[in-house]
């Protein structure tokens, strides 16, 4: 009985341990797209599609799982309680294959993913005339990465008054427009690894903790289970 519980005792600490790191990586994603929206705030009437904005959405939804899942583990290695643990590991086991499909569509399909965002951007060109909000959103990218369209300057035929790139597409502001040449999704897509390699890491850390929380909730609920047993 004093084996088992000591065994109960040293896995739950163990187990809150992992999940209270858990809860600050969560932390830690939710942060970062926190910061990456705050940045990218110039560009928010662009589709969602924008490099920069799906990540961005991406890690505050990421985040904000993580922070409740890894807040119900530390609450169900503290109460030491079947359920709560049960619903930790299916949740994070659930989040854990999301993840894994997440990183193999995206490894897979990701010309395909790349094409289809360049289609909403450029569909989305479409209302650079009508929709001030995105006017200025186009504008402001453009000056900032010193980019023309969404694969270059063409894009932008017919999507203006004048049927050419707007202002903010060219290099000075002399009348003869020497337009950027970049690609603004290739620019920002580039812009975004620069900028998040650090964070791949960190989530790669937060998928090795995941999968020892996951190890240690069942052997916390196998443990539970023993000492039951015992004190029948």
């Amino acid at each position: 009985m004093s084996v088992s519980r000591g065994c109960l005792c040293c896995v739950k600490y163990l187990m809150f341990i992992f999940n209270l790191i858990f809860w600050l990586g969560g932390c830690g994603l939710f942060g970062v797209g926190v910061w990456l929206a705050f940045t990218q705030s110039e560009f928010s009437s662009l589709p969602l599609s924008f490099p920069s904005l799906s990540a961005a959405n991406l890690l505050l939804v990421a985040g904000g799982v993580t922070m409740v899942t890894g807040f119900l583990g530390c609450l169900g290695a503290l109460k030491e309680q079947k359920c709560l643990l049960m619903t930790f590991f299916v949740t994070l086991l659930f989040l854990v294959l999301i993840e894994v499909a997440l990183i193999l569509v995206l490894s897979v399909y990701h010309k395909e993913l790349d094409k289809k965002a360049k289609d909403d951007l450029r569909e989305g060109m479409r209302g650079y005339l009508t929709n001030e909000e995105l006017k200025k959103s186009w504008d402001n990218m453009q000056r900032i990465f010193k980019c023309c369209g969404v694969s270059n300057h063409t894009d932008w035929h017919n999507k203006t008054s004048s049927g050419k790139p707007p202002e903010s597409c060219c290099r000075d502001n002399t009348e003869d427009c020497h337009h950027w040449e970049e690609p603004c999704y290739e620019k920002a897509k580039d812009w975004l690894l620069a900028n998040i390699t650090s964070v791949l890491g960190f989530g790669v850390c937060i998928g090795i903790v995941q999968i020892l929380a996951l190890v240690f909730s069942m052997l916390m609920y196998c443990q539970i289970l023993r000492a039951e047993k015992y004190m029948d």
